[in-house]
């Protein structure tokens, strides 16, 4: 099967069309280029120009789709239409066949034909002048000038603006696509950061209330009832509030009850502590941090001992509590160890958020996170569930 040839634009076979009606309309009229008597006339009559003028037009049709073949074919007709009288149309199409050749042929094309139009134009004029010795010898490389190398200087300058407005257009648009990209990704943060404060401020209260409402509901005992709906009412306040404060800061309030409030430090930990008793946990906690610790460290180890004690009440048997901080290395070190087994205590559903987040806090201070049951040190043949969290305190890593 034959290669299929390709179909000239529409604006090229405009230019075609006009050019070769231009050409027989100076043609009929009898208008040349030369006089039939000038000796570099070997064609003499007006028929001989109607050949190159009909090439020049079909190369004409491929100033877009074949511009290297177009210049060439329009170069030989060029030089045929020297040979006759000549006729001005043609020598009009061959300066925009150039022109198309450097604005739409291949990169190459484009570097080289400016070079080879220049050195010929250079040529056209020396070389005649050392021949001649007169000035009109001058005119042939003004000629060949305005015939080759302006239309294809004209072309590159084009071309060279087109390129820097492409390149302009596709930077635009690759930055706009990484514009979109940190957007999605600064939202799926926030996302995840909402859902870890949302976890974190709620579950220990919810939590409390499931076990206690579930003990209250299970022990057919009204001093032991009364004691549990107090349980529930103060987790309940407790709870409200903090979603409260949580609203405030989503809706970016400020003054007033619903303002942000201020993160949560290593200070408010024997109130934490004091809250898990409360709620039935035996816990004893053993700070020894330091000072000066970063405010991201802080809030990392305060929102970790508050997950691993809701975790605690929720899943652990009856038994102590133990929570460490300790300095050490240039890390803040957090451990969190509770009776690991099946108890007799009420337990309320968990659905893992809470590993989740205490290890993305970790990982955003670039830290370890480790969560599992272990051996007890103190208690051969026991088993404990033990939270350990290394906080480094420069930023990129341990110190």
């Amino acid at each position: 099967m034959a290669p299929r040839l390709p179909r000239p634009h529409r604006f090229d076979v405009w230019v075609a069309v006009g050019g070769l009606l231009g050409g027989l309309l100076l043609w009929g009229i009898g208008l040349g280029v030369r006089p039939a008597d000038e000796p570099v006339v070997l064609f003499d009559g007006r028929w001989p120009l109607l050949a190159p003028l009909v090439v020049m037009a079909g190369c004409e049709l491929l100033r877009r789709e074949a511009p290297r073949t177009g210049v060439l074919v329009g170069t030989a007709a060029l030089i045929a239409d020297t040979l006759t009288q000549g006729s001005l149309v043609t020598v009009i199409m061959y300066t925009d066949v150039m022109y198309a050749a450097v604005l739409y042929g291949p990169p190459a094309s484009a570097r080289r034909i400016p070079w080879i139009t220049g050195l010929l134009t250079v040529a056209g004029t020396v070389v005649p002048f050392a021949l001649w010795r007169t000035p009109e010898a001058l005119l042939i490389g003004v000629a060949v000038g305005i015939v080759s190398f302006a239309p294809a200087s004209t072309g590159l300058i084009v071309r060279n603006h087109r390129e820097a407005a492409d390149a302009a257009l596709l930077r635009a648009e690759q930055t706009a696509l990484l514009a979109e990209t940190d957007r999605v990704q600064a939202v799926t943060a926030e996302r995840s950061r909402m859902a870890r404060e949302l976890h974190d401020l709620v579950a220990n209260h919810l939590s409390a209330i499931a076990i206690h409402s579930t003990a209250a509901l299970s022990l057919d005992d009204a001093a032991t009832t009364r004691q549990a709906l107090g349980v529930i009412r103060e987790n309940s306040v407790a709870g409200l509030a903090e979603m409260r404060r949580l609203i405030g800061i989503l809706r970016d309030e400020g003054g007033g009850d619903t303002g942000p409030a201020a993160a949560p430090t290593l200070d408010g930990l024997d109130a934490l502590v004091d809250g898990a008793r409360a709620n039935g946990l035996d816990v004893t906690l053993d700070a020894a941090p330091g000072e000066n610790l970063p405010a991201p460290v802080e809030l990392a180890a305060y929102r970790i001992v508050q997950e691993s004690l809701t975790n605690a009440l929720k899943h652990a048997s009856k038994g102590p509590v133990h929570v460490r901080l300790a300095r050490h290395a240039g890390a803040l070190r957090v451990r969190v160890t509770s009776p690991y087994g099946a108890g007799d205590t009420p337990r309320a559903p968990g659905s893992g958020a809470g590993l989740v987040g205490m290890r993305e806090r970790a990982a955003l201070l670039h830290g370890t996170f480790e969560a599992g049951a272990v051996a007890d040190p103190d208690a051969a043949g026991d088993t404990i569930w033990a939270v350990c969290a290394t906080l480094p305190l420069a930023e990129g890593g341990l110190a």
